[in-house]
C-alpha cells in the first residue's frame, strides 16, 4: 500500500506544478510542459520498478537462489526435462518463445519469477529447488 501511496503523491505534486504552469500566459512554449509530463511518468515508472524489485528481492526463495553458484551443464538438463518441449532444444522456440539471449532481456529475479509463478499461461507453474533453479538460471545465461 505504501508503494501506491507514494506513487499518488508523487502525481499529485506532479499535477500541481503542471496546474500552475497552465495558468501562465499562452505565450510560452508547450515543450517545458511537456518535459514536466514526462519527467513525472519515467518518476512514476522507475518508482515502481524499484518497489517491486525490493519486494521480488526481499523473498526468501529468491535469496537462496541468488546466493549459490549454478552449474550450466546441469541447468541445460533441468531445460531438456522441463523447458525444451515448448521452447525447443536449442531454446529457438516453438510453443513457448524463444529464449535466445534471454539473460539480456530479463533480471535473475525477473526469470525466477517467470519460472516459478504460472502467471503467462500456457507456462506451467514450475517449483525447482534453489539449487536447481540457480543452475536452470547459468544456463540461460548461456543462450
Amino acid at each position: 500500500m505504501l508503494i501506491i501511496e507514494k506513487l499518488f503523491v508523487h502525481l499529485s505534486l506532479t499535477r500541481d506544478v503542471l496546474d500552475k504552469q497552465l495558468a501562465k500566459p499562452e505565450k510560452q512554449s508547450q515543450l517545458p510542459q511537456l518535459a514536466l509530463v514526462a519527467l513525472a511518468a519515467f518518476l512514476a515508472i522507475v518508482l515502481v520498478l524499484a518497489c517491486v524489485y525490493r519486494f521480488e528481492s526481499s523473498d526468501p526463495y529468491v535469496k537462496s537462489v541468488l546466493s549459490l553458484t549454478g552449474d550450466p551443464v546441469q541447468g541445460h538438463a533441468i531445460f531438456q526435462m522441463n523447458c525444451a518441449g515448448c521452447h525447443g532444444v536449442e531454446a529457438h522456440g516453438r510453443v513457448g518463445p524463444s529464449l535466445d539471449s534471454i539473460s539480456q532481456r530479463k533480471s535473475r529475479i525477473s526469470l525466477i519469477h517467470q519460472v516459478t509463478s504460472g502467471e503467462t499461461p500456457p507456462m506451467p507453474q514450475f517449483q525447482p529447488t534453489p539449487q536447481e533453479m540457480a543452475d536452470l538460471l547459468k544456463y540461460l545465461e548461456t543462450l
